[in-house]
């Protein structure tokens, strides 16, 4: 049976432990928050060392942005060669856990090959089926995500209904794969609905106010609500730089909601709030 905690490298994720802050750092220009992204192996040094100083728990590195309103693919090489640099800058300066976020194999490995720790497949592994035989092969923890394909037609479910099967879909190809559910972090995928039959932003609301439905599945659970579009449609804020104080409010909601991970642009301000909160629980 499998339990509601894991080990990444050496750092203990679940219900027993504290609220884990995962910082992240983006090497791909598309992305769409400015303050997020290291054009430099330099730069990117030392963004990884002031989220280490700043008290991030753990490093998620991206090297592509794969936000869904953003069509900015990039060519698998582009994505394997900024990752792998990427991933040995930050290794070469911490011994945080990192985290890859890729949906493919090739830059996957690469990260991997680096020193990354751990894979976040914002596809929950429906992109690259060779993706869930390597995390198999490397015995290497992974954060599977809920998210629609490109072209997927609404579902007729209910919000949190569709991203329960989204999950289960994941954990099965993941099982497929002879991935132990005891190495996978679950994400609800806050931003990736987006052809539902409700606004996209109230989809994304409907998920967060029910976010401990999600502890049924016995998993340590992320969510990455960190200046996102929601954010910025419910507060009328159109440019991301000035959604921090939203996403403060939504990483405390996730807190009293069961979650075991915080993945934020802020870890500073993020863990001040977190604190506050602890401080008067």
């Amino acid at each position: 049976m499998s339990t509601s905690s894991l080990t990444l490298r050496n750092l203990g994720i679940g219900v027993t432990e504290p609220v884990r802050l995962m910082a992240i750092i983006n090497t791909s220009p598309e992305s769409f928050y400015d303050g997020s992204i290291a054009a430099t192996d330099h730069a990117l040094a030392d963004a990884v060392r002031q989220a280490g100083e700043e008290g991030a728990d753990m490093i998620d590195i991206g090297a592509m942005s794969t936000a869904p309103y953003k069509h900015a693919e990039v060519s698998v090489d582009v994505e394997r060669e900024r990752m792998a640099r990427a991933v040995a800058a930050a290794r070469s300066v911490t011994s945080l856990p990192i985290t890859a976020d890729t949906q493919r194999a090739e830059v996957a490995k690469a990260a991997l090959d680096e020193g990354a720790d751990a894979i976040n497949d914002v596809s929950g592994f429906a992109a690259d089926p060779n993706l869930a035989q390597l995390v198999s092969e490397r015995s290497v923890p992974v954060i599977l995500m809920a998210s629609e394909r490109p072209g997927e037609t609404a579902m007729s479910a209910e919000p949190c209904d569709i991203v329960k099967i989204k999950l289960r879909a994941a954990l099965r190809r993941a099982r497929e794969a002879q991935i132990p559910d005891e190495r996978i972090i679950l994400d609800p995928g806050i931003g990736f609905f987006r052809s539902q039959t409700i606004p996209w932003y109230e989809f994304d609301c409907e998920i967060l106010r029910n976010l401990d439905t999600f502890l049924e599945f016995n998993r340590p659970l992320l969510v990455s609500a960190s200046r996102k579009s929601f954010l910025g449609k419910l507060l009328q804020q159109p440019d991301a730089a000035d959604r921090l104080g939203g996403s403060i409010g939504a990483a405390t909601h996730c807190v009293r909601k069961g979650v075991n991970i915080i993945r934020t642009h802020d870890i500073r301000q993020t863990r001040d709030a977190l604190r506050i909160l602890e401080f008067l629980s």
